[in-house]
């Protein structure tokens, strides 16, 4: 029974966290009415929660294979207690600085989930699973929504104070409620560390999920004042519409994971980067308002999808070192939203406009599309080069003129012949011999007209043992249907 709670839990969680991670930038424009904050400083402000609760996606993704999913959130949230109380009495930007720094925590608890949630369930739903637990995001859409409304009833103060109650409640929830008995896993950090840091897929992650979950966080942090200053909408009126941003990237999320378990997930990214792509140029033109939301809509829809395909991947690469994979990977997402509210904020002064800030997006995208591309069909190569080199059936490859060109290591087995030793050469060093010269012409002769030839054929290993052998010549052909080269597959059949 715990076990099965822990999906919606750990969910609800999340949703907690998140609500909690985004107060101050969901209730600025009440916030900087009562407290003066320079607009240079601005951005800052409501971008500082994001650097705590990103780094801390390290550490927490990685004691949650430690500790258990219920010690981490039960902990977190004890800790959201305290800077949740003080930004509700803060009177200075230094206050809403301190205070928010550590917020940061909320969005930090985004790693415990995609750690501790996949030993629950077999690899073919983790992107489902994943992209469930994602609908977390949706808390931030809830105090998007939420905060204003209270704000507007009961002053900002007050409305910072109700989170309280929110996480009193979840910490009693996960203590009750929290699984006791989830699997730990117990291998040193900086081990851990070492051995996914060396793999270059580690990285082009953390760049996908810097681009998706980055934005979304940045559109998040930064919708609710763009609205009001450049289209003259109300605070409320930008905060639902910036809600509705939120929802829909949150809808699309475990989408996205259910559609990663189904299909290629590379396919998927390469759809994502292509509407990022688009939509950012569309947004760079700084349209009317019809065209500016069918933009953001754009972009909140390839972030869902990309969000949940990129917590496929992961455990799916990464499923040894998943809580240090996810911690790297998260974090990078979340410092993918601290950066452009800070960039955009100095384009924006420079400039006076925010175009540059959205065509460096599209132009990120781009780079992005080339990458998955790139990486798909490195993936491609790799599982060739992996049924090429496990099979145990010897395989060589020559060029039309006989030369080969590389062996796989059953070759080496079965023959004695090392790849140096064989490269450059032609096939004819095997002959045992006991085949004439017209068996050769026929067997060549049939390669050429037909494409291929098998049989069964006397060769000779390197220190001089003759054996029987059942061998498959193919010709490889060009698109203009001439030969290019010459594939043979072997197998030792002489006691057979």
């Amino acid at each position: 029974m715990i076990k099965k709670m822990q999906l919606p839990l750990q969910t609800l969680n999340l949703i907690t966290g998140f609500m909690v991670w985004v107060i101050i930038s969901s209730l600025m424009p009440f916030i900087s009415e009562d407290i003066s904050i320079p607009s240079g400083r601005l951005a800052m402000v409501t971008a500082i929660p994001v650097v705590l609760g990103s780094i801390l996606r390290i550490p927490l993704g990685y004691y949650a294979n430690i500790l258990g999913a219920r010690i981490i959130f039960m902990s977190s949230f004890v800790l959201l207690l305290f800077p949740v109380y003080f930004i509700s009495e803060a009177s200075t930007v230094t206050h809403l600085i301190i205070g928010g720094l550590f917020l940061g925590v909320g969005g930090a608890v985004f790693s415990v989930g995609v750690t501790s949630l996949p030993k629950y369930y077999p690899k073919e739903k983790h992107g489902l699973v994943n992209g469930i637990y994602g609908i977390g995001n949706l808390g931030t859409a809830v105090t998007t929504f939420s905060a204003p409304i209270l704000a507007v009833q009961f002053g900002w103060q007050s409305a910072v104070k109700m989170y309280l109650i929110l996480l009193l409640v979840f910490i009693v929830l996960n203590f009750f409620f929290g699984d006791r008995q989830e699997p730990k896993l117990r291998t040193p950090i900086i081990e851990q560390i070492k051995s996914v840091s060396r793999n270059e897929k580690l990285w082009l992650f953390s760049l996908f999920y810097f681009i998706t979950f980055g934005s979304f966080v940045a559109f998040t942090i930064y919708l609710p004042n763009f609205l009001v200053s450049s289209f003259g909408l109300e605070k409320v009126d930008a905060g639902m519409r910036t809600a509705g941003f939120i929802a829909v990237a949150t809808f699309f999320r475990p989408i996205g994971g259910w559609l990663a378990d189904k299909f290629q997930p590379l396919f998927l990214l390469i759809f994502t980067f292509s509407v990022y792509t688009v939509a950012a140029i569309i947004l760079a033109f700084m349209p009317d308002m019809g065209l500016y939301t069918a933009g953001c809509l754009a972009i909140a829809v390839s972030a869902g999808i990309g969000n949940g395909v990129i917590f496929k991947l992961v455990p799916l690469y990464f499923n040894k070192q998943a809580g240090i994979a996810n911690g790297i990977v998260s974090m990078m997402g979340g410092l993918g939203g601290f950066f452009p509210p800070i960039m955009l904020s100095v384009i924006h002064a420079a400039t006076g406009q925010y175009s540059i800030g959205f065509m460096l997006l599209s132009q990120v995208a781009l780079a992005s599309l080339v990458l998955v591309v790139w990486l798909y069909f490195q993936d491609r190569l790799a599982l060739t080069s992996e049924v090429f080199n496990s099979t145990g059936q010897g395989i060589l490859v020559t060029d039309v003129s006989g030369h080969i060109k590389t062996v796989n290591p059953a070759f080496t087995k079965l023959t004695g012949y090392t790849e140096e030793e064989v490269l450059g050469k032609q096939p004819s060093l095997l002959k045992s011999g006991r085949q004439p010269k017209d068996f050769y012409r026929v067997m060549w002769g049939e390669v050429k007209s037909k494409g291929m030839w098998q049989g069964e054929i006397w060769n000779k290993r390197k220190n001089g043992e003759e054996y029987l052998q059942w061998l498959n010549i193919s010709a490889v052909k060009d698109e203009t249907g001439e030969d290019v080269r010459y594939v043979g597959t072997f197998s030792d059949i002489t006691q057979k």
